[in-house]
């Protein structure tokens, strides 16, 4: 192996556990809800350090979770109201750990996510 192989290897194994641990803040955002936050900070601020390779898809995932899951969750709040918010939250809660589940297997597998 050239430098340049093992040095693009030890990126990728470095930002893969930027991706992790953004995962892991998402999924602790259940129990503590700033962890989400800090989680989405994480992806803003790395972004720039994964263009261009198979894990600007992930980044782009989790950053699009934070996203609509907000939306979602404001929708629900407001909806609480007309008491259909209750399965607005709930669909979101579900739909936000399909999408760290999801993502965090193809990141382990080393697969992009379609996005």
């Amino acid at each position: 192996m050239t430098e340049e192989t093992i040095s693009t290897n030890e990126n990728d194994n470095s930002q893969k556990s930027v991706a992790t641990i953004v995962y892991a803040l998402q999924v602790a955002s259940f129990l503590l809800g700033f962890t989400f936050l800090i989680a989405v900070i994480i992806n803003y601020i790395k972004k720039g350090d994964v263009a261009g390779s198979w894990l600007e898809s992930h980044f782009r995932w989790q950053i699009r979770t934070f996203w609509f899951a907000l939306l979602w969750s404001i929708i629900g709040i407001i909806g609480l109201f007309f008491l259909v918010g209750y399965f607005v939250l709930l669909a979101n809660a579900v739909w936000v750990i399909y999408r760290v589940v999801k993502g965090w297997l193809r990141l382990n597998d080393g697969k992009e996510m379609y996005t």
